[in-house]
């Protein structure tokens, strides 16, 4: 009598033998391998391959002219004064245009790029091992050989073109925010700065009609005669108050002035300037040259002018030249006469910008009151 058994015999499981190290590597499931590939379109069909090419090439040629619309809303005459109302949307039609462009340009940049990698760059599965952290010598070189590969697979080196155009693309979309910066201000061109920050209202007088010094209070005309030795009187120039707003803050920043008169013994006057002075009556800049504060702190006897905010000293009595202190240049000084009544007025502008220095100053003999 035989007897048989109807139940299956049970599988015989069997565990990885260990490595060298005696570790036991167990996964969850068993490693399927990579799977089959299977080529694109794009690979098995050239023509496939060149319009997909050609779709890549038509995303970055749009970005330049995407870039060039983004500049043209910031310069069109008028178009920062338009509103746009188009449902939810209230909004300047600059901003939404100049907006709209780059972010399309970023766009366009994009889909090229993924249509690039997914249609053009090479298709190929890969397993690669995990490995320690630290990279040896060889690693690394093995890396860079991989970038050289990735270069070469790209598909930069059989299309060209395409490297180019993603460079132009990235390069113009990057270069056209910058005109932006035209907001920050004007180019410190030299002509600008002899328009603007090195010129003051005193060289608006003319032989017909001069500029009076005037007291920066009451605004009445000083008259030489009136004036004692040791006296300071803080003055502007009379057309400061033709000015309103900012620009009369503007100007009179630039224009004010220190009026003094000094025994014409005790001074000493460059050659060049014999004439800029009226029996000892001088007049000088009010801005300090190193940061820019005003200044009035007179004494008489050294006819020394002291900065309060960082303690630079002047020599009114010889040129407003720096005789303690950080300041670097002596005080501008500004060329006056009187007229036939006795007043004073300006012969012309300072002959050096006025205030702190800036990193397109020039220099001028009167730096160091000469």
């Amino acid at each position: 009598m035989s007897i048989h058994n109807d139940t299956p015999a049970r599988a015989v499981e069997t565990r990885p033998a260990p490595d060298e190290n005696g570790i036991i590597e167990e996964y969850p499931i068993v490693d399927p391998g990579v799977e089959e590939h299977i080529d694109r379109f794009s690979d098995a069909d050239d023509r496939a391959g060149d319009r997909a090419a050609r779709q890549v090439l038509f995303c970055f040629a749009l970005v330049p002219l995407l870039a060039l619309a983004f500049v043209v809303s910031y310069f069109w005459p008028g178009f920062d004064k338009m509103i746009v109302d188009f449902g939810p949307i209230h909004s300047n039609a600059q901003h939404l245009a100049m907006g709209g462009f780059l972010g399309f340009a970023v766009l366009l940049i994009g889909v090229g790029a993924i249509q690039w990698a997914r249609e053009i760059m090479v298709d190929a599965e890969m397993v690669e091992e995990r490995h320690p952290a630290t990279s040896s010598a060889e690693d690394r070189a093995a890396a860079l050989a991989e970038v050289d590969k990735g270069i070469e697979e790209s598909g930069i080196s059989r299309r060209k073109v395409l490297g180019t155009s993603l460079a132009g693309a990235i390069g113009v979309t990057a270069l056209a925010p910058l005109v932006m910066l035209l907001d920050a201000g004007p180019w410190p061109l030299p002509s600008k700065r002899r328009e603007t920050i090195e010129r003051t209202i005193w060289d608006a007088g003319t032989p017909a009609e001069p500029i009076y010094l005037v007291n920066d209070v009451t605004r009445s005309r000083i008259r030489a005669a009136d004036m004692e030795i040791g006296q300071l009187i803080n003055g502007e120039p009379e057309n400061l108050w033709n000015y309103h707003g900012t620009d009369f803050q503007t100007e009179k920043a630039k224009a004010a002035i220190i009026v003094v008169r000094m025994d014409p013994n005790s001074i000493k006057v460059p050659e060049r300037r014999q004439d800029w002075h009226v029996g000892g009556i001088l007049a000088y800049s009010k801005i300090c040259t190193h940061v820019g504060c005003p200044i009035s702190l007179w004494e008489q006897q050294t006819h020394h002018l002291l900065c309060p905010c960082h303690q630079s000293t002047f020599d009114l009595g010889d040129a407003g030249k720096v005789v303690f202190g950080p300041a670097a240049r002596a005080l501008p000084q500004l060329p006056i006469t009187v007229d036939d009544e006795g007043y004073l007025i300006a012969r012309s502008d300072f002959t050096a910008p006025v205030g702190p220095s800036y990193f397109e100053r020039d220099l001028y003999p009167d730096d160091k009151g000469e």
